[in-house]
């Protein structure tokens, strides 16, 4: 906890300042409402691996500031924090230009930007961030869904959060399309998830709204998984429980993994880059550079 006593919160901002998050772990990046205290009083020892504390949609028009003086306060008194920790800001001509400037010196590790929808957009809140921190972004409108593969403008922009519910009324489209296996969303799935990972943009899935179904949480991980994600957006630490598990690399993958690397720079070593492996079939170089690929995503969750 930050604070002993939420009843007595000190008047004036601290000077703490934690470290930049030291670790690559993206498997759950759980949303927090800056206006309950409670929840923000535990983000420096959440099992969450990214905490987005939010001051968009979910915070009303004569709130905001309130929050904001939250996040800065609750931030310049935290020391450490196991989590990458991320502001989710307004549209950058609705607020965010202020929020980004006002918080640029406080202890946190991104912004993320909502609606964000062109380059130009994104190079300002680019000149506006420190260059230390990252940039994220929300994607909930149809010029980003089209135009995703062209945003990353430099290296700092390197996440992108799926906000479906407001991507489906973007493109005129009802909420109740969002079912496991309907074509249309698969087809946005795959298309953010592409798109992002060809321009080097780390894809986020979307939020599931309904908090109390814990087994239909678990099944769009899943399902999200065998697409290709590695990350989920959590509503609390029970989702944030689920995404850490599904996403995590399994024992037997590793393995897996760790076998097919010996035994092809073994084969290598002698000059032959595609043989039969009694226990996993062909190998050859696309095999081995997977198993990398699976050993390197291993190591960034240790």
């Amino acid at each position: 906890m930050i604070f002993n006593n939420l009843h007595s919160l000190p008047k004036k901002y601290g000077s703490a300042k934690k470290r930049p998050c030291s670790h690559q772990r993206k498997r759950s990046n759980m949303m927090l409402n800056p206006l309950n205290l409670k929840h923000l009083n535990r983000i420096d020892d959440s099992k969450a691996d990214m905490i987005t504390l939010n001051l968009e949609d979910a915070i009303a028009f004569n709130r905001k500031k309130e929050a904001l003086h939250n996040i800065a306060l609750f931030l310049s008194h935290m020391k450490t924090s196991n989590s990458f920790i991320i502001v989710r800001t307004n549209p950058i001509d609705e607020g965010g230009e202020e929020e980004i400037t006002f918080l640029n010196d406080f202890g946190f590790d991104a912004i993320r930007v909502a609606k964000i929808k062109t380059q130009t957009q994104i190079a300002k809140a680019l000149h506006l961030l420190n260059e230390e921190k990252e940039l994220h972004i929300s994607l909930e409108t149809k010029e980003a869904f089209e135009n995703l593969h062209t945003l990353r403008i430099d290296k700092r922009l390197t996440t992108a959060n799926l906000g479906i519910l407001d991507l489906l009324t973007s493109l005129d489209l009802p909420q109740s399309l969002v079912k496991i296996g309907n074509p249309s969303i698969d087809y946005i799935l795959s298309k953010f998830l592409i798109d992002a990972k060809t321009a080097d943009i780390h894809p986020i899935g979307f939020m599931y709204q309904d908090y109390n179904n814990m087994e239909g949480f678990k099944s769009w991980c899943t399902y999200e998984k065998s697409l290709g994600y590695e990350s989920k957006a959590c509503m609390g630490p029970k989702q944030v429980e689920i995404a850490n598990g599904v996403f995590r690399v399994s024992p037997h993958e590793i393995e897996k993994a760790i076998y097919i690397k010996e035994i092809f720079e073994k084969n290598a070593a002698k000059n032959i880059h595609g043989f039969m492996d009694k226990k996993y079939g062909f190998i050859d170089e696309p095999i081995y550079r997977d198993s990398l690929l699976i050993l390197e995503h291993y190591k960034d969750l240790q």
